[in-house]
């Protein structure tokens, strides 16, 4: 089998995960519960565009309150 087909995949788990980091901080942001909606819409329904859109224009700074230490 080629290598190059495995790239696919890879790319495609890379995709995901970014994905799943940006869903998670729509989630844990202060936005309201239908803006939280349709941001996690548009992700889950085109991965790769709505990425780009969300981290372009989510306005991340103005709604994630930053992480906190657990210490």
């Amino acid at each position: 089998m080629h290598p190059a087909a495995y790239s696919g995949g890879f790319l495609g788990l890379v995709v995901f995960i970014l994905d799943l980091i940006a869903i998670f901080e729509v989630i844990n942001s202060s936005r309201s519960v239908s803006s939280k909606l349709l941001w996690s819409l548009l992700i889950f329904l085109f991965p790769i565009f709505g990425l780009i859109i969300y981290f372009l224009f989510g306005g991340r700074e103005e709604y994630n309150s930053g992480y906190e230490t657990i210490a």
